[in-house]
Protein backbone atom coordinates (compact mmCIF):
# COMPACT_ATOMS: atom_id res chain seq x y z
CA UNK A 1 0.00 0.00 0.00
CA UNK A 2 2.76 2.50 0.74
CA UNK A 3 4.61 1.67 -2.38
CA UNK A 4 1.31 2.80 -3.85
CA UNK A 5 0.72 5.87 -2.55
CA UNK A 6 4.43 7.00 -3.31
CA UNK A 7 3.80 6.06 -7.07
CA UNK A 8 0.60 8.22 -6.92
CA UNK A 9 2.73 11.31 -5.39
CA UNK A 10 5.67 10.66 -8.08
CA UNK A 11 3.07 10.35 -10.86
CA UNK A 12 1.89 13.55 -9.61
CA UNK A 13 4.90 15.34 -9.18
CA UNK A 14 6.07 14.27 -12.89
CA UNK A 15 2.53 15.53 -14.60
CA UNK A 16 2.68 19.30 -12.73
CA UNK A 17 6.54 19.65 -13.61
CA UNK A 18 5.82 18.54 -17.18
CA UNK A 19 2.67 20.58 -17.03
CA UNK A 20 5.51 23.66 -16.07
CA UNK A 21 7.58 23.26 -19.36
CA UNK A 22 6.13 24.71 -22.41
CA UNK A 23 4.74 22.53 -25.11
CA UNK A 24 6.37 21.51 -28.37
CA UNK A 25 4.16 21.83 -31.28
CA UNK A 26 4.22 20.85 -34.63
CA UNK A 27 5.28 24.45 -35.39
CA UNK A 28 8.06 24.35 -33.61
CA UNK A 29 9.44 21.73 -35.52
CA UNK A 30 11.15 22.08 -38.77
CA UNK A 31 12.17 19.24 -40.96
CA UNK A 32 15.29 19.85 -43.16
CA UNK A 33 14.50 20.13 -46.27
CA UNK A 34 15.28 16.85 -48.25
CA UNK A 35 18.20 17.72 -51.07
CA UNK A 36 16.93 16.75 -54.54
CA UNK A 37 19.34 15.68 -57.04
CA UNK A 38 18.81 17.01 -60.91
CA UNK A 39 20.14 16.63 -64.02
CA UNK A 40 19.48 19.91 -66.63
CA UNK A 41 20.43 20.34 -70.23
CA UNK A 42 19.88 21.47 -73.41
CA UNK A 43 18.74 20.12 -76.93
CA UNK A 44 18.85 21.01 -80.19
CA UNK A 45 18.31 20.73 -83.87
CA UNK A 46 21.53 20.63 -85.63
CA UNK A 47 22.25 22.59 -88.89
CA UNK A 48 22.55 21.48 -92.28
CA UNK A 49 25.46 23.16 -92.85
CA UNK A 50 27.28 21.69 -89.89
CA UNK A 51 27.81 18.37 -89.63
CA UNK A 52 29.23 16.01 -86.86
CA UNK A 53 29.86 17.20 -83.31
CA UNK A 54 29.16 20.74 -83.77
CA UNK A 55 26.42 22.66 -82.45
CA UNK A 56 26.85 25.38 -84.62
CA UNK A 57 24.06 27.18 -86.17
CA UNK A 58 22.30 24.74 -83.99
CA UNK A 59 18.58 25.65 -82.65
CA UNK A 60 17.00 24.98 -79.41
CA UNK A 61 14.55 21.82 -79.96
CA UNK A 62 10.98 22.48 -78.05
CA UNK A 63 9.55 18.97 -76.61
CA UNK A 64 12.26 16.68 -77.19
CA UNK A 65 12.91 13.97 -74.54
CA UNK A 66 15.71 12.66 -73.30
CA UNK A 67 15.73 9.55 -70.83
CA UNK A 68 17.73 9.23 -67.32
CA UNK A 69 18.68 5.90 -66.64
CA UNK A 70 20.89 4.65 -63.42
CA UNK A 71 22.14 1.50 -62.32
CA UNK A 72 22.93 -0.03 -59.07
CA UNK A 73 26.60 -1.05 -58.42
CA UNK A 74 25.98 -5.11 -59.74
CA UNK A 75 24.82 -3.28 -63.59
CA UNK A 76 21.17 -3.37 -62.75
CA UNK A 77 18.72 -0.99 -64.56
CA UNK A 78 16.94 0.60 -61.47
CA UNK A 79 15.58 3.99 -62.09
CA UNK A 80 14.54 4.55 -65.59
CA UNK A 81 12.47 7.70 -66.07
CA UNK A 82 11.73 9.92 -69.72
CA UNK A 83 12.06 13.74 -69.47
CA UNK A 84 10.83 16.59 -72.07
CA UNK A 85 12.37 19.34 -72.82
CA UNK A 86 10.31 22.73 -72.10
CA UNK A 87 9.68 25.71 -75.19
CA UNK A 88 13.34 26.38 -75.56
CA UNK A 89 14.79 23.00 -75.36
CA UNK A 90 15.82 22.98 -72.29
CA UNK A 91 15.68 20.27 -69.74
CA UNK A 92 15.31 19.72 -65.71
CA UNK A 93 14.99 16.69 -64.73
CA UNK A 94 14.68 15.85 -61.02
CA UNK A 95 15.52 12.29 -60.22
CA UNK A 96 12.80 11.72 -57.57
CA UNK A 97 14.15 9.09 -55.00
CA UNK A 98 17.57 9.98 -55.00
CA UNK A 99 17.84 12.13 -52.55
CA UNK A 100 21.18 13.80 -51.38
CA UNK A 101 20.56 13.27 -46.82
CA UNK A 102 20.74 9.70 -47.37
CA UNK A 103 22.37 7.45 -49.09
CA UNK A 104 21.78 7.36 -53.20
CA UNK A 105 19.84 4.67 -54.15
CA UNK A 106 21.29 4.27 -57.47
CA UNK A 107 25.21 6.29 -57.46
CA UNK A 108 25.63 9.14 -59.68
CA UNK A 109 28.66 7.85 -61.65
CA UNK A 110 25.94 5.19 -62.65
CA UNK A 111 23.22 7.46 -64.23
CA UNK A 112 23.45 8.49 -67.81
CA UNK A 113 21.50 10.84 -70.00
CA UNK A 114 20.37 10.04 -73.73
CA UNK A 115 18.19 11.16 -76.16
CA UNK A 116 14.98 9.46 -76.41
CA UNK A 117 12.78 11.32 -79.11
CA UNK A 118 12.05 14.39 -81.29
CA UNK A 119 9.31 16.16 -81.85
CA UNK A 120 9.65 17.50 -85.19
CA UNK A 121 9.66 15.11 -88.42
CA UNK A 122 12.40 17.17 -90.26
CA UNK A 123 14.21 16.96 -87.39
CA UNK A 124 14.76 13.86 -85.78
CA UNK A 125 17.37 11.50 -86.26
CA UNK A 126 19.80 11.26 -82.93
CA UNK A 127 23.41 12.17 -83.38
CA UNK A 128 25.97 10.98 -80.42
CA UNK A 129 26.81 14.87 -79.71
CA UNK A 130 28.08 14.58 -76.13
CA UNK A 131 27.52 11.19 -76.00
CA UNK A 132 23.50 11.66 -77.00
CA UNK A 133 23.06 7.95 -77.76
CA UNK A 134 25.49 6.06 -76.17
CA UNK A 135 24.72 7.95 -72.39
CA UNK A 136 26.16 10.80 -71.23
CA UNK A 137 27.77 10.68 -67.51
CA UNK A 138 26.06 13.70 -65.12
CA UNK A 139 29.13 16.93 -64.86
CA UNK A 140 29.20 18.41 -61.71
CA UNK A 141 29.53 21.96 -62.06
CA UNK A 142 29.03 23.27 -58.39
CA UNK A 143 25.52 24.28 -58.89
CA UNK A 144 22.96 24.20 -56.38
CA UNK A 145 19.46 25.93 -55.63
CA UNK A 146 18.05 26.60 -52.34
CA UNK A 147 14.53 28.18 -51.02
CA UNK A 148 12.84 27.98 -48.06
CA UNK A 149 10.43 24.39 -48.81
CA UNK A 150 12.93 23.44 -52.08
CA UNK A 151 16.69 22.32 -52.69
CA UNK A 152 18.72 20.74 -55.02
CA UNK A 153 22.22 20.23 -56.02
CA UNK A 154 22.07 20.48 -60.05
CA UNK A 155 23.66 18.28 -62.67
CA UNK A 156 24.54 19.05 -66.35
CA UNK A 157 24.10 16.85 -69.24
CA UNK A 158 24.93 17.09 -72.73
CA UNK A 159 24.03 19.62 -74.95
CA UNK A 160 22.57 17.11 -76.89
CA UNK A 161 21.19 17.50 -80.59
CA UNK A 162 19.06 15.62 -83.76
CA UNK A 163 19.72 16.38 -87.29
CA UNK A 164 17.82 16.38 -89.79
CA UNK A 165 17.27 13.47 -91.74
CA UNK A 166 17.40 15.23 -95.46
CA UNK A 167 19.41 18.33 -96.19
CA UNK A 168 19.27 20.02 -99.31
CA UNK A 169 21.98 19.16 -101.53
CA UNK A 170 23.97 21.91 -101.83
CA UNK A 171 27.44 23.36 -104.22
CA UNK A 172 30.35 24.89 -103.35
CA UNK A 173 31.59 27.19 -106.28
Amino acid sequence: MASRKLFVVVSSLLLISLASFPSITATTYQPKAAVHVVVEGMVYCQSCDYRGWSLTGATPLPLAKVSVVCKNNIGQVGYYKTFQANANGYVYAELEGNKMNRALDYPLQNCRVKLVSSPLQKCNLATNVNYGIDGAHLRSEGKSYTSPNYNAVIYAAGPFAFRPSRCPYTTHH
